[in-house]
């Protein structure tokens, strides 16, 4: 069994103008949801840090987790640091990290999260990795696949070759029919 991380008892108060949003999380809040969001925090305070990936080379923690948390400390109680939590993984393993996070809360648009299953797929990781991954069964992949369309989404797939044995033997067939159809090739 893996042995489980803590990286929560890593937090540490950063500056929110460090911090910026991912370019790839499809989930989205309505107002009702973010208004509660902002009446927890008001009474509640930050019980959850905002987890983040520092990009060194741009000198900026990118959002993994609570950029909803992130939005309220900027929008409504222009705070000037938040607590977070820093982990340092890869882009797709940050990817699934935060549709792993956001699974059970908020929606996720389901284009968005066909191209973010495009992505994983097109960096190597198979549709059981995918499952696994990101909480999903089977079809569910399958079918947010096909959202960004068959060809880019099964371009490493290997087909059987079924096929070119049944376009061998079509052609046979033809030709065997145009041949007897030919002058002199009845039967008196």
């Amino acid at each position: 069994m893996k042995s489980i991380e803590f990286p929560v008892l890593n937090v540490r108060m950063l500056p929110l103008n460090k911090l910026e949003a991912n370019d790839y999380n499809p989930n989205r809040m309505a107002a009702p949801e973010l208004k509660l969001l902002k009446i927890s925090i008001e009474e509640d305070g930050f019980t959850q840090p905002i987890v983040a990936y520092y990009n060194a080379e741009r000198d900026v923690y990118e959002i993994v987790d609570g950029f909803h948390r992130y939005l309220c400390a900027r929008d409504y109680f222009h705070l000037d640091e938040v607590p977070v939590t820093v982990i340092d993984k890869p882009i797709e393993e940050r990817i699934a990290s935060t549709i792993r996070h956001n699974r059970a809360r908020g929606t996720h648009q389901i284009v968005d999260m066909s191209h973010i299953v495009c992505s994983l797929s097109a960096r190597g990781w198979d549709d059981t990795r995918i499952c696994t991954y990101l909480g999903m069964e089977l079809d569910e992949v399958i079918r947010l696949k096909q959202i960004s369309g068959l060809r880019d989404a099964f371009a490493g797939h290997v087909f059987s070759r079924s096929w070119e044995e049944f376009e061998r033997r079509l052609e046979a067939e033809e030709q065997a029919r145009d041949k007897a159809k030919e002058p002199g090739a009845e039967k008196p």
